[in-house]
C-alpha cells in the first residue's frame, strides 16, 4: 500500500486515541470517519467460520446499525463476508438492484444513505468485515476508495496482531471485551445451544431469528437471555 496513505491512517488512528480510553478497533473505525467523511463505521469479527458481532464502532448509534445487518441476516456487511469482495452501495434507498428488503430501511431510518463494505482477510483466512457509512448518495471516489482499502488492510493486520497473543481457541481479551454485548452474546448463545442441545451455530440462528421477530436489537435479547430473564423454546 502507498506509504503515505497508510501514514495518514495511522496518524489519524493515534489522534482518535482519545487518552486511551478508546479500543484499537474502535480507533480504526473513527479514523474512517474522519478520513472519510462519513456518517460512521463498524467493524464486525468472525468467530468459528461465521460472523458473530461488533467489536469496534465510532459511535454507539451505528453499532444499532451494524447489527442489525447480523440479526436480519442481511446487508452489505453480511453479502462481503459471504462473497469475500467489497459491496458498494451508493443509494440504499432507491438502489439500481434491491438485494436487502428488510436492512435498506431500517438503514435509511437510521441516516444512512450509503453504505461500503470490505472483508477482512489475508489469504485464505477471513477475520471479518469493515463497514462505511455516509449519509450522502453517491459512489466513493478513486482516492476514498485507496483509503478504504488501507483501512480494511490496516484493520486486518490489527486484529491479527492482537489474536496473535491469545491462547488457543480463544478470542485476544480486547477483543472479547469490546464492546460490552460482545461478550453477552456469545453467552447466551452458549446458554441457548446448552438449553435447546443445539450446535452453537443452530444456537445463533435462533438468537437471530428471535430478536428479528420480536423486533429487538440482538444485544438486547442476548442480555434477557444471559440475565435468565428469557429461555428460548423448541419451535412448536
Amino acid at each position: 500500500m502507498p506509504t503515505d496513505r497508510l501514514s495518514v491512517v495511522l496518524r489519524a488512528m493515534a489522534e482518535a486515541d482519545g487518552g486511551g480510553s478508546v479500543s484499537p478497533i474502535d480507533r480504526v473505525c473513527v479514523a474512517a470517519v474522519v478520513l472519510l467523511s462519513l456518517r460512521g463505521a463498524g467493524l464486525s469479527l468472525m468467530v468459528d467460520g461465521e460472523l458473530r458481532g461488533t467489536a469496534g464502532v465510532s459511535d454507539p448509534g451505528i453499532a444499532v446499525v451494524q447489527e442489525l445487518q447480523l440479526t436480519l441476516g442481511e446487508g452489505p456487511c453480511v453479502d462481503a463476508w459471504m462473497s469475500r469482495a467489497p459491496v458498494l452501495e451508493s443509494d440504499l434507498a432507491d438502489p439500481a438492484v434491491v438485494r436487502w428488503p428488510a436492512f435498506a430501511q431500517a438503514g435509511v431510518d437510521a441516516g444512512v444513505l450509503a453504505m461500503f463494505a470490505f472483508p477482512l482477510a489475508l489469504g485464505a483466512i477471513r477475520i471479518g468485515v469493515l463497514v462505511l457509512y455516509r449519509d450522502r448518495l453517491g459512489e466513493l471516489s478513486a482516492d476514498e476508495l485507496a483509503y478504504s482499502l488501507v483501512l480494511a488492510d490496516v484493520a486486518t493486520h490489527l486484529v491479527l496482531g492482537l489474536q496473535a497473543g491469545a491462547p488457543a481457541g480463544e478470542l485476544h481479551e480486547l477483543l472479547a471485551r469490546e464492546p460490552p454485548h460482545w461478550a453477552e452474546i456469545h453467552q447466551a448463545t452458549g446458554m441457548v445451544s446448552v438449553q435447546l442441545g443445539v450446535s452453537l451455530d443452530e444456537a445463533f440462528v435462533r438468537l437471530r431469528a428471535h430478536a428479528f421477530a420480536e423486533g429487538l436489537p440482538l444485544r438486547a435479547v442476548a442480555r434477557e437471555i444471559v440475565t435468565c430473564r428469557l429461555r428460548l423454546e423448541e419451535p412448536a
